[in-house]
């Protein structure tokens, strides 16, 4: 069984070295895919990470694994960690109190304000992450052009 899983990162692992282009090519791809991987848009984000992709001019297939960042496993701490930072950059509470006799008007302000935090972190640590991930990959291809 172990053996079975190291055949199986070998050949990951082999997929993502062998991809053709420049060094800034495979970056700019997985880096795209990275920072839409950061958002809430589930079943959207390799979508959006192919096309970004496209128009950036990077590599599809490294733009389709970067959107992986989220996943079943990374999905609540992620996003949770993504509204923390969205409250912080507004400098608001991050708790949402909700009162029962609150007017359907409350309820929908406050999935505003929910939402509104939810996406700024998201594209703030979306594009830390984007560029970290993008210097790494372009610092990795480019030792293995060498």
């Amino acid at each position: 069984m172990k053996l079975i899983k190291i055949l199986k990162y070998k050949k990951i692992l082999s997929l993502f070295l062998k991809q053709d282009g420049t060094p800034f090519f495979n970056a700019k791809g997985l880096a795209v895919g990275v920072f839409c991987g950061c958002f809430p848009f589930f079943g959207f984000q390799t979508l959006l990470g192919l096309f970004l992709a496209r128009v950036a001019r990077g590599n599809l297939f490294l733009a389709a694994i970067g959107t992986w960042i989220s996943n079943p496993f990374t999905y609540v701490p992620l996003y949770f960690f993504n509204y923390k930072v969205g409250s912080f950059l507004l400098k608001n509470s991050p708790d949402i109190v909700l009162d029962q006799n609150i007017m359907k008007e409350g309820v929908w302000e406050q999935g505003s304000v929910f939402s509104l935090r939810l996406i700024l972190g998201s594209a703030l640590v979306g594009f830390l992450f984007a560029s970290i991930s993008g210097i790494v990959v372009f610092l990795l291809y480019k030792k293995i052009k060498k």
